[in-house]
């Protein structure tokens, strides 16, 4: 099942919102919504700086993570990144496969 990474800032709109729910409000919106898609929450972690939560959730496509990200994008809530991670399975794989490639002036 697909791996993803998700980073989100919120929004003052959306720092309301944990204020008034609090963390394991925001857990149980998490859960619900990435199952309903068949995914899992592995981790979620609320964060100092740049970002304000990181969460890693297995989606069982990427068309599921998208599906997400566009909702919630959508909500005015939070600002997201979502980043695809890769088993050491997967990159010894890509590392193998030949891509024909000539850099830019060569």
């Amino acid at each position: 099942m697909p791996k993803f990474l998700i980073q989100a800032t919120y929004t003052p709109e959306g720092a309301q919102g944990v204020l008034s729910e609090g963390a394991s409000g925001r857990r149980a919106a998490v859960d619900q919504i990435v199952t309903e898609l068949g995914g899992q929450v592995e981790a979620m972690y609320f964060a100092f700086g740049d970002d304000d939560i990181v969460l890693i959730v297995d989606f069982p496509d990427p068309v599921s993570m998208a599906a997400v990200s566009l909702t919630v994008k959508a909500s005015g809530a939070l600002h997201t990144r979502a980043i695809p991670l890769l088993t050491l399975d997967e990159i010894d794989e890509a590392a193998r496969r030949q891509v024909a490639f000539r850099a830019p002036g060569a």
